[in-house]
């Protein structure tokens, strides 16, 4: 888990010049009024932080994905191929529950009379609920 510090690093030229970033930006003339609802709604729904409370549950996929590799990585170079079956066998089969479950899933929430899909042509999502005329009533 992360000590709370956080840096990303970027090469020279990914580093946009600070001069000029925010010129776009017009000035914009606010009311007392305008400001104080901010001000109010800040206020509102501000609260501490509480990092102990705090998952990232990114970083502990990542962390997973980077230890797995680790364990192949371990094997080495004189790694037995049998080891290296049963590893990809284990993997097989957990892509294959995983489909498994997705599938049935979706299979249940068909049953229930959802519609599952992208968008439509007119870039409508096609998932929605449908329910029936006595379940209105």
């Amino acid at each position: 888990m992360s000590d709370g510090r956080t840096s990303t690093l970027r090469y020279s030229y990914e580093v946009r010049d600070e001069k000029g970033y925010f010129d776009d930006i017009q000035d914009v003339k606010v009311t007392k009024d305008m400001l104080d609802l901010a001000k109010h709604i800040v206020n509102q729904k501000a609260s501490s932080f509480e990092p102990e409370k705090f998952e990232d549950h990114y970083e502990a996929a990542l962390t997973e994905l980077i230890n797995a590799k680790f364990i192949v990585a371990e094997l080495g170079a004189d790694a037995d191929p049998f080891m290296l079956h049963i590893y990809a066998a284990l993997a097989e089969k957990e892509r294959a529950l995983i489909s498994r479950r997705t599938k049935d899933a979706l299979a249940a929430k068909k049953a229930q009379g959802v519609r599952l899909g992208g968008l439509n042509a007119k870039g409508i999502s096609r998932t929605r609920a449908t329910t029936s005329e006595n379940e209105i009533a």
